[in-house]
């Protein structure tokens, strides 16, 4: 269910793992009344075909996600942003990757919840897989970056409990100053 804007993020980002991408960059940043997201990954990539196709809630190949037969987070942010004084744009190549962004006017009616985001960034690091993935973080004037290779290295893993209550202590703190 895509009820925040932390569920739009975490959806792609989970679709650029699914993509084989070794390497997730997401940028958050929020000021001036304005929410913007770039999400960038070397995965596989899409032709222009395939890019117009995730855009549209009606297409499904029955193959979108292994597991899961229908992908409708695209089109569900498609529909968000645009509600909300929003924009969204996706840009992608065979072989090289995804871009993805998308923007919300954080003084709009309709502009979704931004939801937890350390509990968001935490879970995107737990999607099971060998890859990279960095978090800019800005927030007005306040800014920071955290990778995923950095909480690995200092935690030992993100895989038993204590560490990953550590990792979820630690973006939280990241939130908080």
């Amino acid at each position: 269910m895509h009820f925040a804007v932390s569920d739009f993020l975490s959806d792609i980002v989970q679709n650029s793992i699914e993509a084989g991408s070794s390497s997730v960059m997401v940028e958050y940043l929020e000021g001036d009344g304005r929410l913007e997201v770039y999400i960038s990954d070397n995965g596989k990539g899409m032709d222009a075909a395939t890019v117009e196709r995730v855009k549209d809630p009606f297409y499904t190949g029955g193959h979108k996600h292994e597991g899961r037969k229908v992908g409708l987070g695209i089109p569900f942010l498609i529909q968000a942003a645009e509600a909300a004084g929003g924009e969204f744009d996706i840009k992608s190549e065979p072989g090289y990757g995804t871009s993805v962004y998308f923007s919300f006017d954080l003084t709009h009616i309709d502009c979704p919840p931004r939801g937890n985001l350390p509990s968001a960034f935490l879970s995107m690091m737990l999607f099971p897989g060998d890859y990279e993935l960095g978090i800019r973080r800005k927030k007005d004037a306040s800014e920071y970056s955290v990778q995923r290779s950095e909480l690995v290295e200092t935690l030992g893993n993100l895989e038993d409990v204590d560490s990953v209550l550590l990792a979820r202590q630690y973006l939280t703190s990241l939130e908080e100053e």
